[in-house]
This record gives C-alpha cells, sequence and structure tokens, in this order.
C-alpha cells in the first residue's frame, strides 16, 4: 500500500536557557490539524514521549548471522582445500606452496580492487542508521486531537507491537488554539534525541504546527514530500492490535513494582528453550501471580490483588516486549492489564495521571505462518447496514469522543446495532475505542478509506479457512502428549471432506502438520498450512 506525506519543513526542538520549544510538521496532505499550548508536566510528558519512540523502533525478530564473510573465505580456501586433499610427497607440497601464494596474491588484489565498494557501502549503511536513522522507520507517528486531549499512535517496525500516548489537556499550562482532526507528524532519531535535552526548569512550548496549511501551495519549495509503500502485512497488523480493544477481555491492575520484578526478571534471564511465555494466575481476593517460563519461576505480586470474580490462567508470549515499559516505571501510579485470551492480544496501560500510555502487543513477537488463522479480528461480527455506519460515523463526528449507550440514545438506534457499526469502522481504521475512558473516538489511519476487502486476510488459503469455520462444518479434537498439543479435525465443504492433522509445540508454534487435500500432498508445510489446517485452528481458538 502507497502512504503518501507532504510536509511544511520539518519537526524540530529549539533549545535555549529557559524555554524548550517542540514544533511537529503535520502532514497537509489531510484535514487541518493543529495545537499550540505550553506544557506543565515536562519531565513526564519527556519520558512518556521517548517510550512511544521505543515501541516506533521496536524490532525483535530473529535476525539470521550475517556470514558473507565467512563464505568468501571459503570460497577462497576450497582450492587449497581440494590440493591439499589430494598432495602427496614433497612434489605436491611444492605445487600446493605455489598455488597458495598464487592466491594469496590474487586476494590481496581483489581486497585492493573492492576495498573502496566495501567502505563506500559502509559508509552508506552508517548515514542511514546514524545521520538519517528516520529512513529507517516504516511509517511516522499519527497524532489526533480532540477536545479534551491529543493522542500519538504508532506500530513497530516487526508488526507486533503498538503504542498510544493520551494527554489531557490539564498537562499544559495554557492552551492558545487548536483544530480537532488526524494527521501524521514528520518524525525523525534526531528529534527522539533532541526531546532528552527537556528540563523541568525550563517552559516548554508545544506546537503541532498550523503555519503549513495557511501558506499557499505555489511555494512547493518550503515542502518535504514523501512516499512510502508499505506491506499489507503492517497495516492489517495495526488494525488488528487496534480493533482487537473492542473484544471481551480480562482486566486487573498492577503495581509498578510488580512490573518492575517481571521485567527486573526477564532482564537477569535469557531463555534458551521454550516455552517462552508468561502465565498470570488469577484466583478472586487473593494476589496476582506470574509464572515465568520454562524456568516456572513465580513472582507474586502482593501490591496486586485480583477483584474479578473468576478463577483463571492466562498464558501470553513476546514477554519481552514489556521491557519498553521500563522507563515509564518511576511516573506511573498504575498498570491496567487487558487480557483477551491465551495467546491473544494483550494490552498495558501506564496510569501517569493526566497522561495514559498504553502499549498494546499481538499474540506473538513474530506475525509469521505458524501463527495463521490463530485469531481472528478482522472479520466483520455483525451484519450492518451501511448507512446506519455511515449515520453512526456522522453522528461521532459531531462531538468526536461519546460511549456507546450515549451514541445509540442520540443516533435513536438500538445498542446492538451501534456496536456493530462502531466495531466495522475500528476495523477499518476510522474509530478507535478509549480503553481508559470506555469511549469510541473518531481517527482515521489514513487520509484515503483503506481497502478493507485486500487486507483483512494475508492470503487466499486464510480467508477460505475462516469461510470453512463459518459454515460450522469444522470439527477438532485437541490432545496433550508430552508437551505438545495434537490437533486433528474434519471440514466439510461443497460435499469434499479433508481430514487435517496438527502438532503445537509449547511456544504455540505449528511444528508438523498433515491434510488430505492436494496443496499438503504436493506442499507439506513448505509454503505454509493448507486452509484445513487454518480452519481447525481457528475453530479450535473459538472453543477456547
Amino acid at each position: 500500500m502507497n502512504f503518501e506525506y507532504k510536509y511544511h519543513g520539518s519537526s524540530s526542538v529549539s533549545n535555549s536557557g529557559s524555554k524548550t520549544g517542540l514544533s511537529f510538521a503535520p502532514d497537509t496532505h489531510r484535514e487541518p490539524t493543529f495545537f499550540v499550548g505550553t506544557l506543565d508536566k515536562s519531565l513526564p510528558f519527556r519520558e512518556a514521549i521517548s517510550t512511544l519512540h521505543d515501541v516506533v523502533v521496536s524490532d525483535l525478530n530473529w535476525k539470521p548471522e550475517d556470514k558473507e564473510e565467512y563464505k568468501r573465505w571459503a570460497k577462497s580456501q576450497e582450492d587449497i582445500w581440494i590440493a591439499q586433499a589430494l598432495a602427496e610427497g614433497k612434489e605436491s607440497e611444492k605445487k600446493i606452496d605455489a598455488i597458495q601464494a598464487r592466491i594469496n596474491a590474487m586476494n590481496t588484489e581483489r581486497t585492493a580492487i573492492l576495498s573502496p565498494f566495501y567502505k563506500a557501502q559502509r559508509r552508506y549503511f552508517d548515514y542511514l542508521y546514524k545521520v538519517n536513522r528516520d529512513w529507517w522507520f516504516v511509517l511516522d507517528p499519527v497524532i489526533t486531537v480532540h477536545p479534551d486531549q491529543l493522542f500519538f499512535e504508532c506500530f513497530s517496525q516487526d508488526e507486533s507491537s503498538y503504542g498510544k500516548l493520551s494527554i489531557g489537556y490539564d498537562v499544559f499550562k495554557n492552551i492558545d488554539s487548536f483544530a480537532c482532526g488526524t494527521t501524521n507528524i514528520d518524525y525523525s532519531d534526531a528529534l527522539y534525541q533532541e526531546f532528552q535535552k527537556i528540563r523541568s526548569y525550563k517552559e516548554t512550548d508545544f506546537k503541532i504546527d498550523p503555519s503549513g496549511f495557511e501558506i499557499s501551495t505555489e511555494k512547493e519549495e518550503d515542502f518535504k514530500e514523501m512516499k512510502i509503500d508499505l506491506p499489507d502485512s503492517w497495516v492489517r497488523g495495526f488494525l488488528q492490535v487496534s480493533s482487537a480493544m473492542t473484544l471481551p477481555a480480562t482486566q486487573f491492575d498492577l503495581h509498578p513494582m510488580d512490573m518492575h520484578n517481571i521485567c527486573a526478571l526477564l532482564i537477569r534471564n535469557k531463555e534458551k528453550v521454550g516455552p517462552r511465555s508468561l502465565r498470570f494466575i488469577l484466583k478472586p481476593g487473593e494476589p496476582i501471580r506470574v509464572s515465568v517460563d520454562p524456568w516456572n519461576y513465580v513472582i507474586k505480586c502482593p501490591r496486586s490483588i485480583f477483584k474479578g470474580e473468576h478463577e483463571d490462567e492466562i498464558r501470553i508470549w513476546g514477554r519481552r516486549r514489556l521491557l519498553i515499559l521500563q522507563r515509564l516505571l518511576p511516573i506511573t501510579k498504575r498498570f491496567r492489564v487487558t487480557l483477551l485470551g491465551k495467546g491473544m492480544p494483550s494490552f498495558y496501560e501506564a496510569d501517569m495521571g493526566n497522561m495514559t500510555f498504553t502499549l498494546g502487543l499481538s499474540g506473538w513477537t513474530a506475525n509469521d505462518w505458524s501463527k495463521l488463522g490463530n485469531f481472528d479480528l478482522m472479520a466483520p461480527r455483525a451484519e450492518i447496514d451501511p448507512s446506519a455506519v455511515q449515520l453512526v460515523y456522522d453522528s461521532l463526528r459531531e462531538t468526536w469522543f461519546e460511549e456507546a449507550d450515549t451514541l445509540a440514545r442520540r443516533v435513536n438506534l438500538d445498542r446492538e446495532t451501534v456496536l456493530g457499526a462502531l466495531s466495522i469502522l475500528t476495523q477499518a481504521g476510522r474509530v478507535i475505542l478509549d480503553l481508559t475512558t470506555g469511549t469510541y473516538r473518531v481517527r482515521e489511519l489514513a487520509k484515503d478509506p483503506l481497502p478493507l476487502s485486500t487486507l483483512r486476510f494475508s492470503n487466499e488459503r486464510e480467508e477460505r479457512a475462516h469461510q470453512l469455520v463459518a459454515t460450522g462444518k469444522t470439527t477438532v479434537t485437541v490432545t496433550e502428549r508430552e508437551g505438545k498439543r495434537h490437533m486433528s479435525g474434519q471440514t466439510v465443504f461443497d460435499n469434499r471432506k479433508h481430514k487435517p492433522q496438527l502438532v503445537i509445540d509449547s511456544d504455540e508454534r505449528i511444528i508438523s502438520g498433515t491434510c488430505t487435500c492436494n496443496f499438503a500432498q504436493q506442499n507439506g508445510l513448505r509454503k505454509g498450512p493448507c486452509e484445513h489446517m487454518i480452519a481447525i485452528r481457528i475453530a479450535d481458538q473459538r472453543k477456547q
């Protein structure tokens, strides 16, 4: 998907002995959105906006070791090894020495020729990473201005972590002017480094610059245009994690010291084998306990009492992403944890009084084919008339944020219809649920409507798998053996039966699978699971 931005200048930070000025350049392709005010809570803002940066640059996917240098060396040694293997007697040794000397001379000559190229290549990548590191970022953060607050949103490079910083207007000493709306802001690593210079003894001016909307477009040299081709999986991940906020969930509060203990244990220990998960053990009226796999360490949280009505144990993966929250520990009053279920997305809200930082995590750090079909957040859960959806959106746009019940009374529609419409709008990236206040807020992720039909599923097999489950003719049976889950089931569609089987390890990865269909017979798992394997996994998740 192509995203185009047009900024008037660049975002910047100005520093003097008594004042700091933050100026964000908004995307002038979008509706005029601006804000001008003076911060009252400078240091908490610095820590919170820096944590948002940690989400932007986060990439915890496994990266293969670079073996190019070794391969070049091995290739240069190949002739020597062959000669040594065939060498017999002193005469052969003399020939080997001559060949060795010739190869060494050729290697020296090749190094001299290629050295300028490798040095130039390294300087180029160092330039990108150190001088213009923002070229490495996937998408500039989104900022939304509302009548009661403004909030930043971003998504990580590894497509697994979502960050949202909400700032109430009581954080500001005074507010000069603002215009509600959503826009992207120009962002760079140099800007992040300037944030670190914010101090409590300096007055900090905060501005989403309105001047770019006022300047005549004839002065095109004053504007900076950017075009980014984003993978569909990145956009889909953003929509999935944010739409997950609308699903039923288990909630509880964690004391900052308890969150510190979790982070400290993860820092002190590095797992070499799976499972790599956290188990939240919840019993009504008792302190929350967190079991850390694979060591079975149990962290007791005496300051955090579970106030729910039912006993539960919820397991999550991708736990090292919680280390993003470390910087907020000294300024957070409490963490509100929202868990959707085993292997499902989870949310962690850091309550800083008049600011809230929300970290949303997908089920796993790596969103590869082995996790396909584990949960479905994009498929509509209700059939709503398009005119009703538009009515709900237009009405919400009048107030910018509102609770579902209040909105239903105002538009004179039943609550279920309004919730269904809001769910569809959330999946389309046009509305977001504020977990802290329970209100729905207008937020257009892109200036043009997103093609939801192409984003809903990652490939045709996943789409067909959802259709198989929707027909109600997919069955699955699960047994536990030697720490692995063995799934076997049956799908029936158009009078054709298939019998898929899967083996899931302790980290919820597919380690083997078979099916009677032609795709599985020809490819096995080399091209990912077939639709029938995905279908029984979806069916199992929904059963849970």
